[in-house]
C-alpha cells in the first residue's frame, strides 16, 4: 500500500523506455475487412454511420469551443505540475478535406473510393518522430501491386503535425483528441481481395516486426463490388 502511494495518477514512474506507437483505423466494425458493394448501400450505410460517430468529437465547432490553436512544426510543451489541467490543440474534421464526410456525407463509400482514418496509439510522453512529422504510406501488402493504383492522403501529405504531442494522459489532458490521418483509396480494383499495409514513417517508428502487425503498421483487407 505505502510502494502505491509514491505512484502518481498522472505519469508513469518509468518513461525512459517508452514503445514505439501501435495504430489503428476506423471505421472498425467486424475485424480489419472492409467490404462492400457501391450499388447496395445498405452494405456500405453501416462503416459511413461509424465514420460520423467516431468525427463528431472531431466537429470544428466542438473544437472551436474546447481547445486552442496552436503552433504548427513543433511540439506543444507545456510546463507546470502533473496534475495541472493541459491545453489542447484543435484538431477540425474539415482538415480531413475529401475525407470529413461534410461534402461527401458517404465518405467515398457511395462512390467505391472509401476514406479510412489512421490514428496512434495514445503514448503519455511520447514525441512522435524525433522533431520531424511523422508520415503515412500505403501499398498492397502482398500480391499484384497494380490493384491499388491511386491513395490521396489528408491533411495536407499525410503526416501528424507535432503541435498535438506530447499527450500528458487522460486525467489532465481531458479535451485531447487524438491527431488523425485520412487515406482516400480512389482507385482500387474492383470485385477483388485487395490487402492493404498502411505504415508510419519517421525516427524512433518501428514498422517491420512480424511478430505484430499493429505496431507502427496496420494490414486490413478491401473488397469493393460493383
Amino acid at each position: 500500500y505505502v510502494m502505491l502511494l509514491t505512484l502518481s495518477p498522472y505519469t508513469p514512474r518509468f518513461r525512459d523506455r517508452v514503445s514505439p506507437p501501435g495504430v489503428m483505423i476506423r471505421p472498425y466494425l467486424n475485424g480489419f475487412t472492409i467490404a462492400f458493394n457501391v450499388s447496395q448501400p445498405n452494405t456500405w450505410q453501416p462503416y459511413v454511420d461509424s465514420m460520423h460517430h467516431f468525427l463528431a468529437a472531431y466537429d470544428d465547432k466542438v473544437q472551436e469551443e474546447k481547445n486552442i490553436e496552436c503552433v504548427p512544426g513543433q511540439y506543444f510543451i507545456q510546463e507546470g505540475r502533473d496534475s495541472e489541467e493541459k491545453k489542447a490543440c484543435q484538431f477540425k474534421r474539415s482538415l480531413l478535406q475529401n475525407c470529413s464526410g461534410m461534402e461527401d456525407p458517404t465518405f467515398g463509400y457511395s462512390k467505391g473510393q472509401p476514406c479510412i482514418l489512421l490514428k496512434m496509439n495514445r503514448i503519455i510522453g511520447y514525441r512522435p518522430g524525433a522533431g520531424v512529422p511523422v508520415s503515412v504510406d500505403c501499398k498492397v501488402q502482398k500480391g499484384n501491386e497494380s490493384h491499388l493504383r491511386s491513395v490521396d492522403f489528408y491533411p495536407g501529405n499525410g503526416t501528424f503535425d507535432l503541435m498535438y504531442y506530447p499527450y500528458y494522459g487522460k486525467f489532465t489532458h481531458v479535451n485531447y483528441t487524438s491527431p488523425l490521418v485520412a487515406m482516400h483509396f480512389t482507385d482500387v480494383e474492383r470485385n477483388y481481395l485487395v490487402p492493404i499495409q498502411c505504415s508510419l514513417n519517421g525516427r524512433d517508428i518501428i514498422n517491420n516486426l512480424n511478430s505484430d502487425r499493429f505496431l507502427g503498421r496496420i494490414i486490413f483487407t478491401l473488397s469493393i463490388g460493383k
